[in-house]
């Protein structure tokens, strides 16, 4: 590597650090269980401006929760736990579920981000 592909990786490396301070911390982690044919716990309540950490552990086959007005979308098998930062903008409920097939009553893996605002 020449000298002037390695000023520009190095650029790049600290620019993209940067970004990344931009990013709010969660304030806290909620966990969230998913099982054949739950999640456990089903709602959660979060303010208005906060920024959480959901943990998505999976207790038997994959599962993923997906709640799309708040832009959360993430998986979990049982050997690997997924987690996603979301920060709740907007007051008012929002249904998710489970959006990857995991038997016969998928369709009622259901999911509540209650957001209670300012």
């Amino acid at each position: 590597m020449n000298l002037t592909t390695t000023a520009a990786l190095l650029t790049i490396l600290a620019f993209s650090g940067a970004a990344h301070d931009d990013i709010p911390q969660p304030s806290r982690t909620i966990e969230v269980h998913a099982h054949r044919f739950a999640f456990e716990p089903a709602e959660i309540t979060v303010k208005q401006g906060e920024t959480v950490r959901l943990e998505l552990v999976s207790d038997d086959v994959p599962h993923s929760l997906v709640v799309k007005e708040l832009g959360i979308d993430e998986t979990a098998s049982k050997a690997h736990p997924g987690d996603v930062d979301f920060k709740a903008t907007q007051a008012g409920d929002f249904a998710g579920r489970c959006g990857r097939f995991c038997g016969a009553g998928h369709g009622h893996m259901t999911f509540t981000v209650h957001v209670a605002g300012e």
